[in-house]
């Protein structure tokens, strides 16, 4: 039986805006999920989250999200993590506006 490589990125909060954001390597932060940097190593991942996990005056919340990989970038494959993608639900600005 084999067994199919997940996809990951490392997603968490901002600590200031509460916005959510990926991590980009070589160690930055981005707002859109398709610019995020897809991890299919375990260790690599592990790493990435713990480096992510260091930051607490930068992120909170820190966790390994599953992606699905796409042409134009990764794409969140749970609701969950497609709602939190779109933006705050309870008005429409910002990434809901597109």
């Amino acid at each position: 039986m084999s067994v199919t490589a997940i996809s990951k990125v490392v997603t968490a909060n901002d600590l200031r805006s509460g916005e959510v954001l990926y991590l980009r390597f070589p160690h930055s932060w981005t707002p859109e999920l398709a610019k995020a940097s897809v991890i299919k190593d375990n260790d690599l991942a592990i790493a990435s989250l713990a480096f992510a996990q260091g930051q607490p005056n930068t992120v909170v919340g820190a966790y390994l999200s599953d992606v699905i990989d796409a042409r134009d970038g990764p794409r969140a494959s749970h609701f969950r993590e497609r709602f939190r993608a779109a933006g705050p639900s309870n008005y429409r600005h910002g990434k809901q506006e597109l």
